[in-house]
């Protein structure tokens, strides 16, 4: 039987969706995950709940910077790839809780590559970073590519994870063992994230309350489908770079939605209109994401397959259902 592997951030929303797929394909999971209080513990806690029953598996609840933890974790369960999805997120809320990315962003990442790099036949890191690490660019040409020349953090949790990348970039270099950082862009879908647009959009428009429309609608995001972006982590877990390497990949729809048309096709899919409030952009904010996808494309064939009004109505009716309203 092949070893587990390790899923940090199970109870979240990427992460939990991916230790599920894992499952599906007849592997065995360790989850771990700190489940704090950055948005509603009762949602952590009922994705958690999807896995009772699963002998195939096992839950830690866990802060990822004990280093002597992780590393225990990992050798005594014989742990050969990882994927690391476990980090404070929120571009918003770094601004005003900065401290909360030191622990979990950096002191998280460098002790989950602590315990891979003493980890006996290691085979694959795959971790977590963001689109955000791009900052700004206007609309066109061919997206945002990981062969630009820089990289313009504009918040605090987007310069985190640039330093993830160069840390894991070292570590490869030093300890020889097989990384890849994922570059995610806009994840939507059923158990999601509160914080995020469409679903805090959600809230309020089931609510009759109106809603605040930063930058004055003229933001657009590359909203990507929670199973396509499953598919992708996955597949770069599968093709491992060659001993020592490490490398960086754009995973994302490849095609930039504006805000205004994101909300109208919400409005579609809970049938109701919101009452819109237009705001001049906030502070960490980028006008446009748009992911280049060709590498991830190229080694792994990834092509993402669910559309927005598709996955946004899969939503509303995941929304609809667990909510309990109509």
């Amino acid at each position: 039987m092949a070893a587990p592997v390790l899923v940090t951030g199970a109870a979240g929303f990427i992460g939990h969706a991916t230790a599920h797929r894992l499952l599906e394909r007849g592997e065995t999971v360790i989850g771990v995950d700190i489940v704090n209080d950055y948005y509603d513990p009762s949602l952590k806690e009922a994705r958690l709940s999807t896995f009772n029953g699963r002998r195939e598996f096992s839950f830690h609840r866990a802060d990822i910077a004990d280093t002597e933890a992780m590393a225990k974790l990992v050798r005594d369960n014989g742990v050969t790839r990882v994927i690391h999805l476990a980090a404070q997120a929120g571009v918003r809320y770094s601004i005003d809780n900065p401290m909360a990315y030191e622990r979990s962003n950096l002191a998280g990442h460098l002790s989950i590559m602590e315990a891979c790099r003493h980890a006996p036949g290691f085979e694959h890191l795959v971790y977590a970073s963001s689109s955000s690490v791009y900052g700004d660019k206007p609309m066109g040409g061919q997206g945002f590519s990981e062969d630009e020349p820089s990289v313009d953090p504009v918040s605090l949790y987007a310069a985190t994870k640039r330093a993830c990348e160069l840390m894991s970039q070292s570590y490869a270099k030093l300890y020889g063992f097989p990384q890849t950082g994922l570059r995610f862009f806009t994840v939507y879908g059923p158990w999601g994230r509160p914080d995020m647009a469409y679903f805090s959009f959600t809230n309020r428009i089931m609510a009759g309350q109106s809603i605040e429309v930063y930058g004055e609608g003229k933001m657009a995001r590359d909203f990507t489908y929670i199973d396509d972006i499953v598919t992708g982590i996955l597949g770069a877990l599968d093709h491992p770079p060659e001993q020592g390497g490490h490398r960086v990949l754009n995973i994302g729809d490849s095609h930039p939605v504006g805000l205004m048309e994101m909300i109208s096709t919400l409005e579609s899919a809970i049938g109701r209109e919101a009452v819109k409030i237009m705001k001049p952009m906030q502070p960490g904010d980028v006008t446009a994401t748009y992911a280049d996808v060709s590498k991830l494309r190229e080694l792994t064939g990834y092509q993402p397959k669910v559309m927005l009004a598709e996955g946004l109505q899969r939503f509303a009716d995941w929304y609809r259902e667990y909510y309990r309203v109509g």
